[in-house]
C-alpha cells in the first residue's frame, strides 16, 4: 500500500480498527477529538459500535463492560479526561480486563491548556488510580510508530489481561505525516474463555465472573499477588528502547515521544561541532527499560546525561534510578507546553561541556 498523508489521531484510530477494535466509547476533549470523530464514521462501516458517552466516567465504565464480554475495545482522551477515567482504569486492572487507552497529552495541571505536553508521565507510569496495579505504557515518537503499536497494544493487552496505554503528546495527534497502514502489524485474536458471554446452566462453559471487589483480606491478597507475578513477567519480557549513536558518546540525551525527535536534530548539530552525543529513547515507559538506559549511560566514555522533557521533570526520576549515581544526570524542561528547540538542547550540552 502506498503511503498516505494522515493526521496522527486519525491514523491511530484507523490502525486500531485494523487491529480488530470494534468498540469505542469516549467523550470530547482537545487535542484528541479527531479520534472519536474518525471512529464515529468508520466503526459502523466495519460492523462495530461507536458511542459518545455522557462523560469520561461513563466512557471508561462502558469500556469495562465491553472488555468483560471479550471485545477488543478502546477509549481515548486528553489529560484532564484521563484523570477522570483513572478509577475505571484501576477497576479494569483489578478485574484483569484487556483494553487500550489513548492519552493525547495536553498542558496541566488542572485544565491547563490545549497544547502538547508530557506532564502525564507520573500519572501513566506510577499508577494514576488507586491501589497496587500497573498498565503497560507505550510512547510513540512518530505517527508511523503509533500506527505500528496498535496491533501490539491490543495483543499484549489480551495476552496479559491488562489495560495498555498509548501515551503521546498532542503534537503526535495533530500533526500530519505519511503513513503506511500495512505496518499496523500482525493481529492475533485470542480465545477468551474467561469472558462473560452468557451462561447456560448445565452447559460446558462455567459461569464467568468479572469482579474487582474482595471483601475478605485473604482474597484480595491472592488477586494482588497474582497481578504482581504477572507484572514481573512483563518487566522481564516487554521493555522496549531505541538507542541512537550512543556507542562511544561523550554525552547522552534521554527523551521520549516528539521531544526525542528534536533531540536527534540536536545530536546532528553537535556532530558538526565535533561533539559525540547519543540518545536513549524509552519506548515503553512502563515497564521502564532500566537496564538498557543504565548500559548506555554507564559507558566509560560518557561524562553526563541530560534528560529533556516537556514537563517540569518526571521521567528524569526513572533515568536517575536507572543510573543510580554512576554518572551525573541533568534535566532540561519546563511545564506549560514549551518544547525546546534542537539549538537550545545543543547549547545546553555545550554549556555542560564548558562547565
Amino acid at each position: 500500500m502506498a503511503k498516505k498523508l494522515m493526521k496522527g489521531c486519525e491514523a491511530i484510530a484507523e490502525a486500531a480498527i485494523q487491529a480488530g477494535c470494534r468498540y469505542f466509547f469516549g467523550y470530547p476533549i482537545t487535542p484528541q477529538n479527531d479520534i472519536p470523530e474518525y471512529m464515529s464514521l468508520r466503526l459502523p462501516q466495519v460492523g462495530g459500535c461507536f458511542l459518545q458517552a455522557e462523560s469520561e466516567l461513563a466512557a471508561i465504565n462502558m469500556v469495562y463492560g465491553a472488555a468483560g464480554a471479550g471485545a477488543r475495545v478502546m477509549t481515548s482522551s486528553s489529560s484532564p479526561g484521563i484523570s477522570l477515567k483513572q478509577e475505571g482504569i484501576s477497576t479494569a486492572a483489578a478485574a484483569e480486563l484487556p483494553c487500550v487507552v489513548v492519552n493525547m497529552m495536553r498542558g496541566g495541571p488542572g485544565l491547563g491548556n490545549i497544547q502538547a505536553s508530557q506532564g502525564d508521565y507520573f500519572q501513566a507510569t506510577k499508577g494514576g488510580g488507586h491501589g497496587d496495579y500497573h498498565v503497560i505504557v507505550y510512547a510513540p515518537s512518530s505517527i508511523q510508530e503509533a500506527v505500528g503499536m496498535m496491533a501490539k497494544a491490543f495483543d499484549v493487552a489480551d495476552e496479559y489481561r491488562i489495560p495498555v496505554m498509548i501515551l503521546a503528546d498532542g503534537l503526535i495527534g495533530q500533526m500530519m505525516e505519511p503513513v503506511d497502514m500495512d505496518q499496523v502489524g500482525e493481529v492475533h485474536l485470542r480465545e477468551k474463555p474467561w469472558a462473560a458471554t452468557g451462561y447456560v446452566p448445565g452447559g460446558k462453559k462455567p459461569r464467568a465472573v468479572i469482579n474487582s471487589l474482595y471483601i475478605e483480606t485473604e482474597d484480595l491478597d491472592v488477586l494482588v499477588s497474582r497481578l504482581e507475578a504477572r507484572y514481573e513477567v512483563i518487566r522481564q519480557k516487554e521493555p522496549m528502547i531505541e538507542t541512537y549513536k550512543t556507542e562511544g558518546a561523550e554525552y547522552i540525551l534521554c527523551a521520549y515521544g516528539t521531544v526525542a525527535r528534536v533531540c536527534k536534530a540536536a545530536v546532528r548539530i553537535l556532530e558538526e561541532k565535533g561533539v559525540k552525543v547519543g540518545l536513549v529513547r524509552p519506548i515503553t515507559l512502563w515497564p521502564f527499560p532500566y537496564d538498557k538506559v543504565r548500559e548506555a549511560i554507564a559507558q566509560e566514555s560518557v561524562k553526563e546525561a541530560l534528560t529533556v522533557e516537556v514537563s517540569s521533570g518526571q521521567m528524569v526520576e526513572d533515568i536517575r534510578l536507572a543510573v543510580n549515581g554512576i554518572k551525573p544526570v541533568q534535566f532540561m524542561g519546563k511545564g506549560g507546553s514549551r518544547i525546546p528547540s534542537a539549538e537550545e538542547i545543543a547549547e545546553r550540552i555545550m554549556e555542560m561541556r564548558r562547565a
